[in-house]
C-alpha cells in the first residue's frame, strides 16, 4: 500500500495548500484573527503530509518495489542503496516531490522562526507560499504523480542513469532546490508587503535572513554542481554555459543584487520598489528554470525528458505567478516610491551601480539561452550559442563590478565627498601593494604572463587586499575602547560581508589562473608509453579488468613524476553500466592547493591504444574554496542575533522618502495592528 497512502497523503496535501492559500489571507483581509492564527498548524500540517509521502517514496526505493512505475524507471537491483535513496530525486516526478517537500520545508520554517512578526503579516506570507504550494502539487498529481503502479511489474528496475551514479547526485539537488525553492520566500515577503501596503523596515528586515539563507544553499549548490561536472564528465571543465547550469546561475545573480538592496531598504529606506522588483524576478527565473529543465524544450545532462502536457501546464504556471506578481507590483509601485534620496557620490549609488551590472549579466545569459529556444520555435532554424558569446559579454560586465566591489564599503551612505572619500584611500596603497604583489608574482613564479592574467590577478588581489583595509579600519576604530567587546558589537552581517568579499577575490584568482596557465594535452597511448605534459611525465604503466556493483570497467595505472621524482599514481577508469550498456569515463585527479594532475581514457583506437586526455590545472582549489567562503559569508551574515530581536518600530523616513501606502482594501485595520504591537512592546 506504500504508492496508495503516498497518494493520499499528496492529495491530503494539497487539501491543506488550499486551506493555506485562502483561508488566513481573507482573515488579514478582514482582520479575523482566529482566521490568521491557522496558517502555523495548516503549514505543519502541510509539512508532515508532503514529508509522508516523500518518505513512503524513499521506502518504495529501499525495498525496491518494482510495481511502482517511477521506481522501475530508475532503480535497478545492482544499484547500491545510498544511490537508491538518492535515485528518489534523480527522475522528474521525484525530483519535483523533492521541490514540494523543500517548499514546505521553508514554510514550515517561516511559521517556526517568525513568531515575532506581526500576525496579518505572517498570515499573507505563510498564504502566498500556500498558493505556491497549490501549483507544483497539482503539478504533482496530475501530470507528473510519482505513485503510479507498474502493472504487471517487472522482475527489476531500469537503473538510475550512469551521469547520476556519483555521490553528488546525494547532495547536489537537494542543495540546489534548497536554494531555488528559498527564493519564494523572499517573493512571498514582498507579495505580502505590496498586500498589506507596509514596505518598511519591519518587511526588510524579516525578508533579509532568509534570501542570505537560500542564497547561500544555491550558492554551494552551483558549487556542487560545478564541482561534479569538474570530474564526472572527463574533459576538465567546470562550467560549460549549458542552459541548465545557465538555469541556476541567473536567479542567483538577481538574489545576489536583492541582497544589497535589502540591506538598503532596511537600513537606509532606499531602494523600496526596487527590492519588491528583485524579488519577484528572482523567484520567476527560478521558475523558468524549472520550465527549462521539464518541459522538454532543451536537450541538456541535466535535463528530464518530459512530455508537453507538462511543459504546457508549466508554462500556465510561470504565466500565472509572474504575470500575478508583476501586474500586482504595477499597480502597487507608484504608491511605495524609491525611499530615501541620495547624492551622486554615496553607498547608495554605488549599490545602484551593483545591481545593474548584476542584473544586465542575468538579462545577458537570459538572452543567450532562450534566443536559440525562440529561433527554432518561430523558423525551425536550429543554432548553438555556446561558451564564447557568455563569456565575450558576461566578463565586460564583471569587470567593472569587481573593481568597484573593494572600494564600495569606503564610501559613506547618503552623500559623500570626493576629498573625504580620496583621505580615506590617502596614498592608495591597496592598489599599489596589488600591483607590487602582481609583479613579483610574473617575476618569481611566472615569467610569460599574459595580459589577462596579470589583469585578472590584479583584480584579485585589490578586492583581497582592499577589504583586509577595510577590516584594519574598522578593527582601528574601535581600538580605543576594550577590544572583545568592540569586536561582537561589530554586526555579524558585516563580518559576512568580509568573508564574501575575500572569497570573491579567492575565486576571481583561482579562475584566472586555471584559465590561463593550464596545459592540455590529447594522447594515443600503449601500455607502456608515456606523455610529457608541462614539468610533469604522465607513464602507462599498467591496465586491469575491475568489477563494480553494477558496471564492469578497464582501468588505467599512470604514474606521473617530475624532473625524474615519483610524485603519484593515478587510476582513471572507463566504465560500461551492464544494465543501460553505457560507457561512462571517471577521471583520475590529485589534488593540491597550488594544481590538480587530471587523467581521463577515451575510447580505443584501431590499433589497441587507448586516448587519453591529460591535464595540468593550477589552482583549481582556489576556484572552489572561493565560492565555499562566498557561501560561508552568507551564512555568518544570515546568523546575525539583529534578526532574531522584535523593533516593530518602522525605520524614521529619510528626507523625500514616501510614506507607507494606505489600506487600500489589503491591509490589516490599524486597530489589530495597534493591539498586537501593544501586546509585543
Amino acid at each position: 500500500m506504500t504508492a496508495e497512502l503516498g497518494q493520499w497523503a499528496l492529495m491530503l496535501a494539497l487539501g491543506v495548500a488550499l486551506l493555506l492559500g485562502s483561508v488566513p489571507l481573507w482573515g488579514a483581509h478582514t482582520g479575523r484573527a482566529h482566521w490568521m492564527a491557522l496558517a502555523r498548524p495548516l503549514a505543519v500540517a502541510q509539512f508532515v503530509l508532503v514529508g509522508a509521502a516523500f518518505g513512503l517514496l524513499v521506502a518504495a526505493f529501499v525495498q525496491m518495489d518494482w510495481s511502482v512505475a517511477y521506481v522501475s524507471q530508475h532503480a535497478n537491483g545492482l544499484l547500491p542503496w545510498p544511490l537508491r535513496v538518492a535515485a528518489t530525486w534523480g527522475g522528474h516526478e521525484g525530483s519535483l516531490l523533492l521541490w514540494q517537500l523543500m517548499l514546505s520545508g521553508w514554510t514550515l520554517a517561516v511559521a517556526a522562526f517568525s513568531r515575532r512578526l506581526s500576525p496579518d503579516m505572517l498570515a499573507r506570507v505563510l498564504a502566498v507560499l500556500g498558493l505556491v504550494s497549490i501549483g507544483f502539487l497539482s503539478f504533482t498529481l496530475f501530470t507528473s504523480n510519482p505513485f503510479d503502479r507498474a502493472l504487471p511489474a517487472p522482475r527489476d528496475g531500469q537503473d538510475l542513469n550512469p551521469l547520476l551514479q556519483d555521490p553528488g547526485m546525494i547532495f547536489h539537488p537537494p542543495l540546489l532546490y534548497m536554494g531555488y525553492v528559498g527564493l519564494s520566500v523572499a517573493f512571498a515577503f514582498s507579495i505580502a508587503a505590496l498586500l498589506s501596503g507596509r514596505l518598511d523596515a519591519e518587511w526588510a528586515r524579516w525578508s533579509r535572513p532568509w534570501t542570505l539563507a537560500a542564497w547561500s544553499f544555491l550558492t554551494l549548490g552551483i558549487l556542487l554542481g560545478s564541482f561534479w561536472a569538474y570530474y564526472e564528465l572527463g574533459w576538465g571543465g567546470w562550467w560549460f554555459w549549458d542552459a541548465v547550469e545557465n538555469a541556476s546561475f541567473m536567479p542567483w545573480l538577481v538574489a545576489t543584487a536583492l541582497l544589497h538592496s535589502l540591506a538598503v531598504s532596511e537600513q537606509r529606506g532606499s531602494f523600496k520598489s526596487w527590492t519588491v522588483l528583485l524579488a519577484i524576478l528572482a523567484f520567476s527565473l527560478s521558475l523558468l528554470g524549472t520550465f527549462l529543465v521539464r518541459s522538454g524544450v532543451l536537450t541538456s545532462v541535466h535535463a528530464f525528458a518530459s512530455d508537453p502536457r507538462r511543459g504546457l501546464y508549466i508554462l500556465a504556471f510561470l504565466v500565472v505567478v509572474i504575470g500575478g506578481s508583476l501586474a500586482l507590483y504595477a499597480w502597487r509601485a507608484p504608491r511605495i516610491g524609491l525611499g530615501g534620496r541620495f547624492d551622486l557620490l554615496s553607498r547608495e549609488t554605488g549599490l545602484l551601480l551593483n545591481n545593474v551590472f548584476l542584473l544586465v549579466s542575468a538579462a545577458t545569459i537570459l538572452l543567450g539561452t532562450l534566443y536559440p529556444l525562440a529561433l527554432d520555435a518561430i523558423t525551425g532554424a536550429r543554432i548553438s550559442v555556446g561558451p564564447p558569446y557568455f563569456e565575450a559579454v558576461f566578463v565586460p560586465l564583471m569587470l567593472p563590478l569587481l573593481g568597484l566591489l573593494a572600494l564600495g564599503p569606503f564610501v559613506n551612505w547618503k552623500r559623500d565627498t570626493w576629498d573625504a572619500l580620496w583621505t580615506r584611500l590617502r596614498g592608495a596603497w591597496p592598489v599599489w601593494l596589488a600591483a607590487a604583489a602582481v609583479t613579483l608574482l610574473a617575476a618569481g613564479i611566472w615569467a610569460r604572463l599574459s595580459a589577462g592574467v596579470a589583469g585578472g590577478l590584479l583584480l584579485a588581489v585589490w578586492i583581497g587586499v582592499g577589504t583586509v583595509h577595510l577590516v584594519a579600519r574598522r578593527v582601528q576604530g574601535v581600538a580605543a575602547r576594550s577590544w572583545p567587546r568592540a569586536l561582537a558589537r561589530i554586526p555579524a552581517a558585516w563580518w559576512g560581508m568580509v568573508v564574501a568579499h575575500l572569497g570573491v577575490g579567492v575565486f576571481v584568482a583561482g579562475v584566472t589562473l586555471a584559465r590561463g596557465l593550464d596545459h592540455v594535452q590529447d594522447a594515443s597511448l600503449q601500455v607502456g608509453q608515456a606523455v610529457q605534459v608541462g614539468d610533469y611525465r604522465f607513464a602507462f604503466q599498467n591496465l586491469q579488468r575491475a568489477q563494480g556493483p553494477n558496471y564492469v570497467a578497464a582501468r588505467a595505472t599512470f604514474e606521473v613524476s617530475r624532473g625524474g621524482q615519483r610524485l603519484t599514481t593515478l587510476y582513471p577508469e572507463k566504465r560500461l553500466y551492464v544494465v543501460q550498456r553505457m560507457p561512462m569515463t571517471e577521471a583520475a585527479i590529485e589534488r593540491g592547493w597550488t594544481r590538480d594532475l587530471y587523467v581521463s581514457l577515451a575510447d580505443t583506437g584501431p590499433d589497441g591504444a587507448w586516448g587519453v586526455r591529460v591535464q595540468v590545472k593550477p589552482f583549481m582549489s582556489w576556484v572552489w574554496a572561493g565560492v565555499l567562503t562566498i557561501a560561508v559569508g552568507g551564512v555568518v551574515s544570515a546568523c546575525d542575533a539583529r534578526y532574531r530581536r522584535h523593533r516593530s518600530r518602522s525605520f524614521s523616513e529619510p528626507e523625500g522618502a514616501t510614506q507607507p501606502l494606505p489600506h487600500a482594501g489589503f491591509g490589516a485595520p490599524p486597530t489589530l495592528v495597534g493591539n498586537w504591537k501593544e501586546r509585543h512592546a
